[in-house]
């Protein structure tokens, strides 16, 4: 998912509003990802990095990206003269823009390219992130990379503050329950109404007719509804009738 729809208007009447009879009160389920602006901090391992050490020195081509590896923005354009680059971090949260700040190896990928590079300096700038990478050391070098997209190995996330905080990128795929043991579907995406975020549920249902479709629940990831998230069983458990 990219910048661009992280805003999908998907969100429908219904999200946020809490069921009849009951009272909405705190998250308690933390934010899944701080947003990049969350955390004014910055990465500079360059005096990590050996002077001697041609792949830590330079961008280079790859055959594949690790398989954990997460897409967590895009190089938009180059940034001044000195071959820094300015990455648009995906808005909606789930790949993880705070790895942007964190991961000391970058994978570049733009149509069959993939490279790898280290990340020598990242920081906020605005709503952006401007990074400094080895090999890259002028502004046409910079431009040469526009258009790439930034992935980092989920293993080279930061840790989460709490045990209540989670990654979108972990929530994907699980099988969502209520409490009453009734298959609710599986978490397809997430969104974020600015508020909290929202589980995207898709589940096996048929039309009018009788055809097989995809039906969609939307389920406001606050604890009055989310009471467990089991990773280790891929499961989520809520409190949410299966016919609301």
């Amino acid at each position: 998912m990219s910048v661009r729809d992280s805003e999908s208007g998907r969100a429908s009447g219904n999200i946020g509003r809490p069921k009849p009879g009951q009272d909405e009160g705190p998250a308690t389920f933390g934010a899944f990802v701080r947003k990049p602006g969350a955390r004014r901090v910055a990465v500079d391992v360059s005096s990590s990095i050996s002077g001697g050490g041609k792949q830590e020195d330079a961008i280079e081509p790859v055959e594949t990206v690790p398989e954990d590896a997460v897409e967590v923005g895009f190089i938009a354009d180059a940034y001044g003269l000195k071959g820094w680059v300015k990455v648009v971090p995906h808005a909606n949260g789930k790949q993880g823009g705070d790895a942007l700040l964190s991961a000391k190896c970058w994978w570049l990928v733009k149509g069959r390219e993939r490279k790898s590079v280290r990340c020598l300096q990242s920081k906020v700038h605005a709503d952006t992130i401007v990074a400094r990478l080895a090999g890259c050391d002028d502004r046409d070098a910079a431009l040469a990379l526009k258009g790439h997209t930034v992935n980092i190995a989920r293993s080279d996330f930061p840790k989460l503050d709490s045990e209540e905080e989670f990654y979108w990128v972990d929530l994907i795929g699980l099988d969502v329950e209520n409490e009453a043991g009734v298959a609710l579907g599986r978490v397809a995406d997430l969104i974020d109404n600015g508020a909290h975020s929202i589980l995207r549920i898709e589940y096996p249902g048929t039309d009018k007719d009788g055809r097989a479709v995809t039906g969609e629940r939307l389920i406001p990831f606050v604890g009055v509804y989310v009471k467990t998230v089991d990773r280790a069983a891929k499961r989520i458990v809520v409190d949410w009738d299966a016919d609301y």
